[in-house]
């Protein structure tokens, strides 16, 4: 008997949700089937999703992040199939990779020039543990200091850097000695880091909770603080990097240069698990200091080929395709075409970003009609408006969104770096026409604003 996912799929597609219900988090199916988004989607290429009727989405989360090259690119696709083919030894263990060996070169031709090793691991929390243990070895101290509202993973050292109260509820006691400041922030970091027992500041150069982006000084006088106490300057760019914010590296629109540099989801365009860690040649010949230690920190399949082919293939699809431009070209157009309507709708605060890297913030409104409208939301469950914006952009205009997070008012946009200038225009045009619906009171975007609410106000009673 043959083997084949394609008749898996075949056979099995309509059993989607039963499956998760009965198997997986039956939580996450419930979400998606009061929000309406239950969908069955069969094919995806590019910035494109289609589903079993025949629509097609435009993705805007793009997976959080991962598929910042687009959905199944074929020099991905061959990358992988060439590397099956080739029946190479791989994770042989007693034994170092070709490939993981050029994708190193290849990753650090890109970052700072004080950035000389690579480690590799499967994800980015485990980048973020990684990161943890070296600058615990490498500067003999315990302490981590990090940013409130910071995401860092979700893998116990990576949560006890994590600023949301909602993901560290109930899974504690966390790691010791870890410590929060405000983001943007330079007195509160230099208060923190003045005792000279802080081993690492990790720090987001743009927050992904929320878009929040730093002063021009900030991350300069980072870099400057941390050098001054003895800190290692640790910038956390598994969701920044890679072209996202309109540069490689979204440390370059500041100048600075960190000590270690963490990357994960797009690097293997969207296909392997991948992470690493790039430091400067002190932290690696630190904690890598005798041949005994060879091992004392790794990842089993932290090297494979595939990911590492897969990795070699999306950073020449970057190179050949010019989408860091893209990125900064889009993203600007699309931040200036929303940020041009605010003087049209009370409830639209602003566009911020860098790149394709981008928040859309609400605001409480003036007029009393309206404003009464957004405290009923308010009350039943803070950010409840934003769902208002991202259901309607889902069903009506097939584009995919998401809150930025957890009782926030701001909807974030994570798109593939490939949009096109028509992607752009359809996006502005989409939010034109659900932001003005939201100002027509009564009317049917309300009805949906009059169900969350109940909801969110069952989901408060039930939680107490």
């Amino acid at each position: 008997m043959t083997f084949s996912i394609a008749e898996l799929f075949s056979k099995h597609a309509p059993e989607k949700f039963s499956l998760h219900e009965q198997y997986l988090n039956n939580q996450m199916v419930r979400v998606l089937k009061t929000i309406g988004y239950d969908r069955t989607y069969i094919r995806a290429m590019g910035q494109y999703l289609y589903d079993d009727k025949g629509d097609k989405y435009l993705d805007l989360l793009s997976g959080f992040g991962v598929f910042a090259i687009g959905r199944n690119h074929p020099t991905v696709i061959k990358a992988l199939q060439e590397t099956l083919t080739l029946e190479l030894p791989n994770l042989v263990q007693m034994d170092v990779s070709l490939l993981s060996g050029l994708l190193a070169k290849k990753i650090l031709e890109t970052t700072a020039d004080n950035l000389e090793k690579l480690f590799f691991c499967n994800s980015g929390t485990e980048a973020v543990e990684a990161a943890i243990k070296f600058a615990r070895y490498t500067t003999k101290r315990e302490r981590i200091i990090y940013c409130e509202h910071s995401f860092h993973g979700l893998s116990l050292g990576a949560l006890s850097l994590n600023g949301e109260v909602i993901f560290r509820e109930g899974f504690g006691p966390l790691l010791a000695h870890c410590d929060a400041v405000p983001f943007n922030d330079l007195e509160a970091l230099e208060k923190a880091l003045r005792s000279k027992e802080v081993a690492a500041f990790f720090v987001e150069p743009i927050q992904g909770k929320g878009v929040n982006i730093p002063d021009d000084n900030y991350l300069p006088e980072v870099e400057r603080l941390c050098k001054k106490y003895g800190t290692l300057f640790v910038a956390d760019e598994i969701q920044t990097g890679l072209g996202r914010t309109g540069k490689f590296w979204a440390c370059e629109h500041w100048g600075v240069k960190p000590d270690m540099l963490l990357m994960a989801k797009a690097l293997s365009g969207g296909f392997i698990p991948i992470g690493a860690v790039a430091m400067t040649t002190r932290i690696m010949d630190t904690v890598f200091n005798r041949m005994d230690r060879a091992v004392v920190h790794g990842s089993t399949y932290g090297k494979n080929n595939m990911a590492m082919a897969a990795g070699l293939a999306t950073l020449q699809v970057i190179e050949d395709e010019k989408l860091v431009e893209n990125s900064a070209k889009v993203g600007i157009k699309i931040i200036d075409g929303i940020n041009a309507m605010t003087a049209n709708y009370q409830f639209l605060q602003e566009a911020r970003g860098k790149g394709l890297m981008i928040a859309i913030e609400f605001q409480s409104p003036k007029s009393l009609s309206l404003k009464a409208a957004w405290m009923m939301l308010e009350a039943a469950n803070k950010g409840l408006f934003c769902q208002m914006i991202t259901i309607p952009l889902f069903k009506e205009h097939k584009i995919l969104t998401q809150v930025a997070g957890h009782g926030m008012n701001v909807v974030k946009l994570l798109p593939p770096l490939n949009l096109t200038a028509k992607d752009s225009h359809d996006i502005i045009n989409a939010f034109d026409k659900t932001i003005a619906d939201t100002h027509q009171i009564p009317g049917s975007i309300w009805d949906l604003g009059k169900t969350l609410a109940g909801h969110g106000l069952k989901n408060k009673t039930t939680n107490k």
